[in-house]
């Protein structure tokens, strides 16, 4: 039986007009005229059964319905058009893996690695795009996801990758700052807090057995590439584990007031919907990315001991 589906020189015209609430700029974007986005939107519309746009004095704005079709098609779209490029771009001879990861892990540690496993294993593709929350598989295009927090997600395997051994970094110049402070002496710094780990800085001082009055205050920001460039900026000192600002420390723009770290019960985990689990490109992925991070000469001990 025919597929109840709507060309998709329609979906374009409306997706295009969606996005920018203009027929006019729509038609630009897809180098038609605006009577052929007209006529698109129109049959689309006839097709559906259901007025996508209202006509005013000042243009097209979206009905109600028409808002909720467009989030629903625009990211389909761009799914069609990732998997397009891919197979135009491989000749449809690469298998390639889409994966949601944490921005800075991605950035500072995979990344730099990754080309190892390319060259082992050529045949396969590694997308990334970042995702710093759990999500649910049944409703991404996703084959697995590298997380910090929790293992557990329903209907997922959880592989154990690394803890995190974070540790207090400033800038120098930062004032008040010094290195081989004590716990007690840094809680006196300007905190910058990450807003994915809101007790963390608390957790650091009650490892030290030290109480922080104001462990909890300070700026909020998302990422650790975030927080790096605060600390550099002299706003205040950030809890980051060194293997993710190795050139920071290295280059002298931070320094570690006080070597200490504390033990987290979270951790960076691989983590594989079950119905992917036996999927062999994935399974690859999957072996070579633990043993690079129990690779027991990779940088990812504590910079100190937390006892």
């Amino acid at each position: 039986m025919r597929k109840k589906i709507p060309s998709t020189a329609a979906l374009l015209a409306f997706e295009a007009a969606a996005r920018h609430q203009s027929f006019t700029r729509a038609a630009d974007e897809l180098a038609l005229t605006q009577s052929a986005i007209c006529r698109q939107i129109a049959g689309l519309e006839a097709f559906l059964g259901v007025a996508l746009f209202r006509r005013t004095r000042r243009g097209v704005q979206l009905t109600e319905a028409g808002e909720g079709y467009a989030r629903q098609v625009s990211p389909r779209l761009d799914a069609i058009e990732r998997d397009t490029l891919a197979v135009m771009a491989h000749q449809g001879t690469a298998d390639a893996l889409d994966l949601a990861v944490v921005p800075t892990f991605a950035t500072r540690w995979l990344i730099p690695r990754l080309g190892g496993f390319q060259a082992r294993h050529p045949e396969i593709v590694v997308n990334m795009s970042t995702q710093t929350r759990p999500f649910l598989f049944d409703q991404t295009e996703f084959d697995a996801a590298i997380y910090f927090g929790d293992a557990g997600w329903p209907g997922t395997e959880a592989h154990f990758l690394m803890h995190e051994y974070p540790v207090p970094v400033c800038s120098p110049a930062l004032v008040g700052t010094r290195e081989g402070m004590t716990p007690a002496e840094v809680a006196g710094l300007p905190l910058l807090q990450q807003s994915t780990r809101p007790y963390a800085w608390r957790q650091w001082f009650e490892a030290a057995n030290v109480k922080a009055a104001r462990d909890m205050a300070g700026m909020r920001l998302e990422l650790f590439s975030m927080l790096a460039q605060a600390a550099i900026e002299r706003m205040g000192v950030a809890l980051i584990p060194p293997f993710l600002i190795q050139r920071e420390l290295a280059g002298g723009l931070l320094i570690m007031p006080c070597a200490r770290s504390f033990p987290s019960t979270r951790a960076y985990y691989l983590i594989v919907p079950e119905r992917k689990a036996e999927r062999p490109a994935l399974t690859r992925f999957r072996e070579w990315l633990v043993a690079a991070t129990h690779d027991a000469h990779g940088p990812i001990a504590p910079a100190a001991s937390a006892s």
